[in-house]
């Protein structure tokens, strides 16, 4: 990635893929509880309620909004507002091309959390 990394703004499109992928299996054992509720602005401007929060975007959500997007959580979370660019190279024709990267969202979370089925467990999780 080339050019200056600064903090952003959420884009539409760091939400198009929250939903659950296709041929993935349903919720069951294991599968963290999704925090309750969502981010009124990304719900009014995507027509749909993800369970995530923007904290500190402004005209989205708080700065002290939930930074997980799973609850009866017990960890740490790190997230980041990531903007920059991309040099794309065609490996064919060495075409040479500079591309925003613009407005992601990525977060981590580790630590215990209840899942669905009420036992606790730890792990790992990633939001990009």
């Amino acid at each position: 990635m080339r050019g200056a990394l600064g903090v952003g703004g959420l884009a539409a499109t760091t939400f198009a893929g929250l939903g659950r992928a296709q041929g993935t299996s349903a919720a069951g054992a294991g599968d963290p509880r999704p925090i309750p509720g969502g981010s009124p602005g990304l719900a009014a401007a995507l027509g749909e309620l993800f369970h995530v929060y923007a904290p500190g975007i402004p005209g989205l959500d708080d700065a002290n909004a939930e930074p997980s997007t799973i609850t009866d959580f017990d960890g740490v979370v790190g997230l980041a507002y990531i903007s920059g660019m991309v040099r794309r190279t065609n490996t064919v024709t060495g075409e040479v091309l500079d591309l925003p990267f613009v407005d992601s969202d990525m977060r981590f979370m580790k630590g215990t959390y209840r899942d669905m089925a009420g036992k606790m467990r730890g792990g790992a999780f990633a939001f990009i």
